[in-house]
This record gives C-alpha cells, sequence and structure tokens, in this order.
C-alpha cells in the first residue's frame, strides 16, 4: 500500500501532461465536429461521408492510429521543414483530435436532424434568418445531447491518451508501461487508478454542464465550466513552472520498453542531474521511433546497440564485425544526421534463441542449427518486434528454422513463457538477468546471422557539442560489463527482494564507480 501511495503522488507532472493533451484533444475534435455537423445536417450526402469517416477512425486501434501520425509527420517535414516535430504532444493531439470526433459529430448531426419542426416553423414565421434560428433555436435544442457527446469523447481521449507514451509524449501511460514491463505493479495500478479518477472527475464536471443545460439551471452549467476551466489552469501552471535556477537547461532521455533501458536512462539522468541538468525521460518507445527522435532532436539521449542500427537504419544485411560495424555506425550517424556517438558503454546486449536448460539438454539442442533440424513442432516466442525485425528474417533463412507456433510477447513476459510452457524457445536478451535466474541457454549460432549488439550512447545533434555534457557522461563509457548489467536487470525484474528502476540506475552506477560527487 505504501509503495502504490508513493507512486500516486509521484504522478504530478504526468497528470499535468495527461490532463491538459486530454483537453487539447477534446477540443480539436469538437473544432472538426461541429461546423461538419451544421454541413451534415443539411446535406445527406456529407452527413454520409463524415460520419464514415469517423466511424473508420473509431475501427483502427488507438495505439495504431498514434503510431501512424509518425511517418506522417515524418514525411511532413520534408515539405515544412526541420522544425515540424514528430514526436511528442503534436503526433497525440492530432490522433486523439480524430479519436474525439465520432462521438461528438455523431450526437451533434443526430440533434441538428432531430430538431422539433414546430419549432422551426415557427422560427422562419417569425421572419428568423437561418443565423438567427440556428443561435436561438436549433443550437440551445441541440446543446444537451452536444454535450453528452463531449462527455463520451472526453472519456474515450483520456483512456486513450495512456498511449501517447509510446510516441514520446509524457502522460499517465508513462508509469502503466513503465510498470507493465518491469513488473512493477503498483506503477500499474497508479497510472490505472489516475486515469480512471481523472475520467470520472471530467465526466462528473462535464455532466454538470449538461444537466445545467437541460435543465435551464445556468448556475449549474457555469459550476461545472469553471470546475473544469480551474482544473485546466492548475494544469497548464504546473507545466509551465521553470526549474530550479541552478538547472542550465532540459536534457530529455529517451529508452525502449525494456528494463534494460529504463536503468540506463536513469542511470544517464543522475550523472546529468548532478552536472546541473534539468531531465525528462520519454520511456517506452520503439526502436525505430527512438533512433528518429534523438537523430532530429526530438529527444536529446538515448541508448542503442549496434546491430541494431546496423540492420534497421543502415539497411545492411552481412556481419563486418564488432569494430568495422561500430566505426561505420559512428561515421553513419555524423554524416546523415550529426548525431554523436559518445562511445561503448562496455557491454554487448544481443539478440539470441534462448531455451530452458532442461529441455535444451534433454533434446540436445546445442545451437540453432539443431532447432532448425528437429524443432519443427515446438513454438517461438519474441517480443513485439522481434518477428518484424531484419534479425529475425536473416536467421530464419540462414538456418532454415520452422515452428509449429509463433508467438508474440511483451519482453518481460517471455521468460513467464517458457516457464510455463507457452513458449519453446524465445529471442532474448544476452545482457537480461533472467537468464541466470531462470537457468535459461542460448543457443549457438554457428553461422553468426546474428550481429554483434554493442551497447552504445547517442546523442542529438543540438547537443552534440555540448563539452559539459559529454564531460558529465563520460565515467559510463567502456564501464558497464555484461555481468554487472544483468545483475542491474535482475533487480528490477525478479519478484523476490524486486528494487525500484531508479534504485537499480544507483546501484549500477556505485558499483562502476561513476556514482555523482553529490551522493558519494
Amino acid at each position: 500500500m505504501s509503495d502504490l501511495l508513493a507512486a500516486l503522488l509521484g504522478l504530478g507532472p504526468q497528470l499535468a501532461d495527461h490532463i491538459l493533451l486530454s483537453a487539447a484533444a477534446v477540443a480539436l475534435g469538437l473544432g472538426l465536429a461541429l461546423p461538419l455537423a451544421l454541413w451534415a445536417a443539411r446535406s445527406r450526402n456529407v452527413a454520409g461521408v463524415a460520419l464514415g469517416f469517423a466511424s473508420l477512425v473509431q475501427t483502427i486501434p488507438a495505439l495504431a492510429l498514434l503510431a501512424l501520425f509518425f511517418p506522417i509527420l515524418l514525411a511532413a517535414r520534408a515539405v515544412f521543414g526541420e522544425g515540424l516535430p514528430t514526436l511528442g504532444f503534436l503526433p497525440a493531439w492530432l490522433a486523439l483530435g480524430l479519436y474525439a470526433l465520432l462521438p461528438i459529430l455523431r450526437n451533434a448531426v443526430t440533434a441538428l436532424t432531430h430538431v422539433d419542426a414546430e419549432a422551426l416553423e415557427a422560427a422562419d414565421g417569425i421572419g428568423m434568418t437561418r443565423w438567427q434560428r440556428l443561435r436561438h433555436v436549433e443550437a440551445p435544442l441541440a446543446a444537451p445531447y452536444v454535450m453528452a457527446g463531449i462527455r463520451t469523447a472526453s472519456v474515450w481521449t483520456i483512456g486513450a491518451a495512456t498511449l501517447a507514451t509510446t510516441i514520446g509524449q509524457r502522460s499517465l501511460g508513462d508509469p502503466i508501461f513503465a510498470g507493465l514491463q518491469t513488473q512493477n505493479w503498483a506503477l500499474v495500478l497508479a497510472g490505472c487508478i489516475a486515469s480512471a479518477s481523472l475520467a470520472l472527475v471530467a465526466d462528473g464536471l462535464l455532466g454538470l454542464v449538461e444537466r445545467g443545460i437541460a435543465s435551464r439551471r445556468p448556475m449549474l452549467a457555469w459550476i461545472g465550466a469553471v470546475l473544469a476551466l480551474a482544473g485546466l489552469g492548475a494544469a497548464a501552471f504546473a507545466v509551465a513552472q521553470p526549474g530550479s535556477a541552478a538547472s542550465r537547461e532540459v536534457v530529455k532521455i529517451g529508452a525502449k520498453p525494456f528494463s534494460e533501458q529504463y536503468i540506463l536512462a536513469h542511470a544517464i539522468g543522475i550523472m546529468l542531474e548532478d552536472a546541473g541538468y534539468r531531465v525528462e525521460y520519454r520511456d517506452g518507445l520503439g526502436s525505430a521511433v527512438v533512433h528518429e527522435a534523438v537523430t532530429s532532436s526530438a529527444i536529446d539521449i538515448s541508448v542503442d546497440y549496434t546491430g541494431t542500427l546496423w540492420t534497421n537504419e543502415l539497411g545492411e544485411s552481412g556481419n563486418p564485425g564488432r569494430e568495422a560495424m561500430f566505426d561505420e555506425i559512428v561515421n553513419w550517424e555524423q554524416r546523415t544526421s550529426g548525431t554523436k556517438v559518445l562511445g561503448r558503454l562496455g557491454f554487448e546486449n544481443a539478440y539470441g534463441l534462448a531455451m530452458e536448460r532442461e529441455k535444451a539438454t534433454f533434446g540436445l539442442f546445442n545451437s540453432i542449427a539443431d532447432v532448425a533440424e528437429r524443432g519443427q513442432s515446438m513454438t517461438i516466442g519474441g517480443d513485439p518486434e522481434w518477428f518484424e525485425r531484419p534479425e529475425w528474417q536473416a536467421v530464419r533463412e540462414a538456418y532454415g528454422l520452422r515452428f509449429a507456433n509463433q508467438r508474440t510477447f511483451a519482453p518481460t513476459f517471455m521468460y513467464n513463457a517458457l516457464k510455463s510452457g507457452e513458449a519453446d524457445v524465445i529471442s532474448a536478451y544476452t545482457s537480461d538477468g533472467r537468464i541466470a535466474a531462470d537457468d535459461l541457454v542460448f543457443l549457438a549460432d554457428p553461422l553468426e546471422a546474428l550481429p554483434s549488439y554493442d551497447a552504445i550512447l547517442l546523442v542529438s545533434p543540438r547537443l552534440a557539442d555540448d563539452p559539459e555534457l559529454a564531460a558529465a557522461l563520460k565515467p559510463l563509457i567502456g564501464a558497464i560489463d555484461v555481468q554487472t548489467m544483468r545483475e542491474a536487470n535482475l533487480m528490477v525484474d525478479r519478484d523476490e527482494d524486486k528494487r525500484s528502476v531508479d534504485e537499480a540506475a544507483r546501484w549500477l552506477l556505485d558499483e562502476i564507480g561513476a556514482q555523482p560527487a553529490s551522493t558519494r
């Protein structure tokens, strides 16, 4: 209970951003829906097209809709310039605004097309213009129904806004995604409670406005509106608060959605805060998203892996060797975007195929070739990216791999899938602490189909030439061996005596002798 309370009390920044994002998205939906509703109420063809489009948007999962705006804005940036953001608030606002469109539009169109005919005849009879009739007759009669649509849109949007975490926008999804990946259920519950409570409060306040309009009690409507605006004002005030005078600027640190990335991001953040920087975290980003974010300066720092960049970004399929691969990536990053590779952290987190030791020993599975020869009845599990990655295509083609079933799991739950028998082989990570804890073995890769995956530190073009930032992070370069990283990861992933990400990050820094001076 104390962990849950602490998690809830720490959600102030995420709550403020979540409120502003949701309100802005509903406002965008309202701004799109009302003009469309007025037009659609007077044209059956327009109504069909508008409602059909809004319904189509609703059939797209919210996560996919948010993700789609990343490549859309990426293409738009070629037209409107490098200043157009591709991550964060803008894509989240646009996607959620479309998501809020349908309930407002449908209620408004229904209300306007079913306004009492006698009221309209009376308005025409006394000589009202079309504008006067809309203002004095149609709008007041339709308003309660439009408010009902706004209430529905608000609840939907607040829930969907938790997914904005995946495209770099801070929200109440941050603790939910981080908690799921690290199996910190207090964080997950805190994010869910905060999001649900916000939705209930918003629905209640907008309900006051709706009842006030429907019952012609303006005071009730004003109370609801003023309280809602006060909440928005408080959120805006919280977001606008500047940092301490000692802080020079905000450095945004990106992380992919697994424990190691969270730990390294916090270790970097601790070092930078000690150097006087303010730090923000952008967690839960996909591989392609986080790299685009750092090269475009949407975030400032990320940890990536040479094999991932070699295949996903450079589009290479061969394996030139560790040193040649690293040198080519350093030159390519500098040449194409001005992104700086500060160096290697000292360990490799490679993809590999892993099995339980007992099953591998019993079945005489020592290499990937053995699985290709005798594992056709087995089930392979992988993270959401694995089966779409070039590495999987390469290893499958190199060995002629065929499995009876192919299943996708969140990175943390892949290991549970092995223990429960839901999978026989998984695409594991060599630096994961659960390899030793769960007594797993990696299958040998004699054909070297999988490249090396040295962890490297990337700095965006915006801060690439900042000598103080480079100096603050220099103690991390070449300092982390794979065994130390495994132990830090296990602290977060294990079920008993679990540590928080921040605790694991501080342990890691202390273990490698890079603890900031302020905490020594």
